[in-house]
Formats: structure tokens, C-alpha cells, sequence
């Protein structure tokens, strides 16, 4: 999760939070002259908030998946998760929890909440072959590159034109100019197309490349949580062709088709709503009437399809047995046998 995202998440449940979790509907929030403001009072004000109503879809759905795959979520799972997040905010992460409600032990069972969706999500995954010819349109196998970071386009220019001079040494640029981590050894790094902790503007542009070759344009990449963007230039070391033998790569296939599914939204609107109606979730509260309404017409959608399958593949079947049938009747064998094979 993103850490703007993130801190919508946090901030939106935390005000909710208020409302549900309170001992009751009139407790005083706050009190005047003439007048108070119960929880109830609160709870009528907000709940018709489009952020309210995002906030009661998500806690239905995490808790169906929390009950039906929590158990396959692992504490180690969730401490490195906690860490991640922690890592991304820095010093301010503990403030951050606090300002929106939340202490160590309840965001971890957010996280875990998330972990059990995911889990979820996979155990309705099945691949096929043209999922796997997908994952191989995409795929491209490991490469050595080097890469150097720069703050701006005109660093990312000077580079470039620095690493392109005669006797150029592309390590001592990288050492003395990137700001990546890979800056000590000169920049060098290995990856793929699965690789996460590269940019995938980074990869495209590094696939391109022949050996030897360096990117002649400042390559940006934008990060999608600081919103801040610097340029990449790329020195391919080695490259390869991935050939044309899929099965040499099928484990590395099989995570790409596993992740197109996980990012594509109509399998996660129909698994969700499947879960919600083996789950036979119900809406008591009129306000909330249309929160699942997006995953419960998508299983509906589902069976109609299948239904039309069905139907159609019947009608086939009964066509192909009446025209059996109808050339078959000239002789009392023949029809015998067409019986035997129905």
C-alpha cells in the first residue's frame, strides 16, 4: 500500500472507528449550552460519506477473508510487513500511527486483514495455457546492467554525454555521480522482467539495449509514493533472448500469471463477490445498501455466462443427436446404435 494511501486508509477507519466502536449510540461527544452531540448524532452525519461508505465495504471484505484465510497468514509474515511500512515513512511512522488512531498491535491486524485478502485472491487463481503464453509475451530473462541515479534530466544528460566520450569508465561515473545503492560497485546490478526493486521504465529501456550499448536519453522515473522523479542512464553488460523454450522459465512464468491476475480487476471484483456470497452477507443498514453491489453483480454476471454456456453447448448436443438420429432411422442397426451412444 502506497503511504498516501495509506494514511487515507488510517485516518478514514479511525473516524469511523468512533461511531462503531463506542459503548453506546448516546454517548456525548461533545456538549454545549442547550444542546449536545452523541455518538448516534455523529454516526447519522457520516455514514452517507462516500468515504464512510469505501470504509464499511472494506472492513465486510477484509473480515470475510480474515475469517475464511486468516489462518494461513503467519506471524512472520505480518512482522515483515510491519517493518516495510515502517521503513517507508522513517522517523515518522510511529507519529503517523498515533495521529490516526492506531497502535503497533492494531495496525498489525490491519496488515494481517490485507495478508488474508491476498491469500484469498491466490487460492481462486487457475492458470492456463494462454495465461502462461501471456506471461511469456512479457517475460524477459536475467540481464547484467549498469545503472546510474541522478537528482535531474540535465545530471542525466551530462552523464550520458560523459559515459559516451572515448575512454570512458561507466563504473567511476556511477561511483563518483549515482545515488542508488549500487553506486559502489560501479552501478552493476542484475535483473528481470519479475524484478521488483527495479523501475520498469528502467527495465524496458535496459531490454533495449544491445551489450555494451548505453541509453542516449535520461530514462525518468517517477515514485509513486514521494511523488519525487529522478533519471536513470543504463549500460547493458550482458544481455540474452529468451529464446523460444517457455518450460526453461516456467517458475518465473507462473509468478508473472499469478500477478496478472492478482492486477486484474474483474478476477478480484468476481473472487470478492464469490467470497461474500459463500459468506451470505447481508446489509441491515439501508445507507449501505449498494456498498457490494460492484462484486455481487459480478457474480451474477459469472453465472449468467456460464449458464449461456451451458445452454448453448445443450442445444449443440440435442442438434447433433437429432441429426444422428434423422440418419440413422434407415435401418434398425444404425438407430441402435446411435441409442447406445447417447
Amino acid at each position: 500500500m502506497k503511504k498516501k494511501a495509506l494514511l487515507a486508509t488510517l485516518a478514514a477507519v479511525s473516524v469511523l472507528g468512533l461511531a462503531a466502536c463506542s459503548n453506546g449510540s448516546n454517548q456525548t461527544i461533545a456538549s454545549m449550552k442547550g444542546q449536545t452531540i452523541t455518538v448516534e448524532d455523529f454516526y447519522n452525519e457520516i455514514k452517507s460519506n462516500s468515504t464512510s461508505q469505501s470504509v464499511v465495504r472494506s472492513m465486510i471484505i477484509y473480515d470475510v477473508f480474515t475469517k475464511a484465510y486468516g489462518d494461513k497468514v503467519t506471524d512472520k509474515e505480518v512482522d515483515a510487513k510491519y517493518k516495510e511500512q515502517a521503513k517507508q515513512y522513517g522517523d515518522t511512522f510511529e507519529s503517523q500511527l498515533k495521529a490516526a488512531g492506531y497502535t503497533k498491535a492494531s495496525f498489525k491486524k490491519t496488515i494481517r486483514q490485507q495478508l488474508a485478502l491476498d491469500e484469498g485472491l491466490r487460492a481462486h487463481v487457475k492458470l492456463t495455457d494462454a495465461d502462461y503464453k501471456t506471461a511469456w509475451e512479457s517475460f524477459h530473462p536475467e540481464v547484467t546492467a549498469q545503472l546510474i541515479q541522478v537528482s535531474t534530466e540535465d545530471e542525466a544528460k551530462t552523464v550520458i554525454a560523459d559515459a559516451q566520450k572515448d575512454g570512458a569508465d561507466f563504473s567511476k561515473i556511477a561511483k563518483e555521480k549515482s545515488l542508488a545503492s549500487s553506486a559502489k560497485k560501479g552501478g552493476e546490478v542484475k535483473f528481470s522482467s519479475t524484478t521488483t526493486d527495479v523501475p520498469s521504465e528502467v527495465k524496458t529501456a535496459a531490454f533495449a539495449l544491445k551489450n555494451g550499448e548505453i541509453s542516449t536519453t535520461p530514462i525518468a522515473v517517477t515514485d509513486s509514493s514521494t511523488y519525487q522523479t529522478t533519471y536513470y542512464v543504463v549500460k547493458m553488460v550482458k544481455n540474452q533472448a529468451k529464446g523460444n523454450d517457455m518450460d526453461k522459465y516456467k517458475k518465473e512464468l507462473k509468478q508473472i500469471a499469478i500477478d496478472n491476475k492478482l492486477n486484474d480487476s474483474t478476477f478480484v471484483t468476481k473472487v470478492i463477490g464469490q467470497e461474500l456470497k459463500k459468506a451470505n452477507v447481508k446489509i441491515k443498514d439501508k445507507t449501505f445498501a449498494d456498498v457490494l453491489t460492484t462484486y455481487m453483480d459480478a457474480t451474477k454476471t459469472s453465472s449468467s455466462s456460464s449458464s449461456k454456456k451451458s445452454s448453448s453447448s445443450s442445444s449443440k448436443s440435442e442438434s447433433s443427436t437429432s441429426s444422428t438420429e434423422a440418419s440413422s432411422s434407415s435401418t434398425e442397426a444404425s438407430s441402435s446404435s446411435t441409442s447406445e451412444s447417447k
